[in-house]
């Protein structure tokens, strides 16, 4: 039985162990291998991962018997200087989605976005938000359960890489 639970900085090494597994499927036919470790270590090194944690970022981890098989985080959408629009109350946004690649293709993923969904509809939310990488093929996931691209853009995240990514949107009634 798969059970999900939200996490603390306890279980950073657990995120962090998956991530790895995760990305070097995910992301090995999209992005060079430097700048996948460049990007491992941007997003999941202990300190970024706490800060994210202090800044209000939820982890969630997904086991079965015990073994760590997704994880996932989401926080309510901050403005930020890349956006001079306001953002909207109640929108969301889901910062990170992995499921172990041999577990992939049952329903975990699901789960984690029932979880996601059933906490942020309790806190008010009316929509969900989420970048993915436009060549990832997560893009029919997330149309599958009801994500729209909303548009495009292009990300440098530094030492001259860029995230190509849709914003993909999710209604919350």
């Amino acid at each position: 039985m798969i059970v999900v639970k939200k996490i603390g900085s306890e279980s950073i090494p657990q995120v962090q162990e998956l991530a790895t597994i995760t990305w070097a499927v995910a992301y090995a036919s999209i992005l060079p291998p430097e700048q996948l470790s460049y990007m491992l270590d941007l997003f999941y090194s202990t300190a970024a991962l706490q800060k994210q944690m202090e800044q209000g970022h939820q982890f969630i981890l997904a086991a079965d018997n015990d073994e760590t098989i997704g994880f996932a985080s989401y926080a309510p959408k901050m403005d930020s200087l890349n956006e001079p629009e306001e953002v909207p109350a109640g929108l969301y946004r889901l910062h990170k989605i992995y499921i172990d690649p041999n577990q992939q293709g049952k329903g975990i993923g699901k789960v984690l976005l029932d979880f996601i969904i059933g906490d942020i509809r309790s806190k008010g939310a009316t929509g969900l938000e989420l970048n993915v990488n436009r060549y990832n093929k997560a893009l029919q996931f997330y149309q599958k359960f009801g994500f729209a691209i909303i548009k495009e853009e292009d990300i440098d995240i530094g030492n001259g890489y860029f995230m190509n990514d849709y914003v993909m949107k999710k209604a919350i009634f």
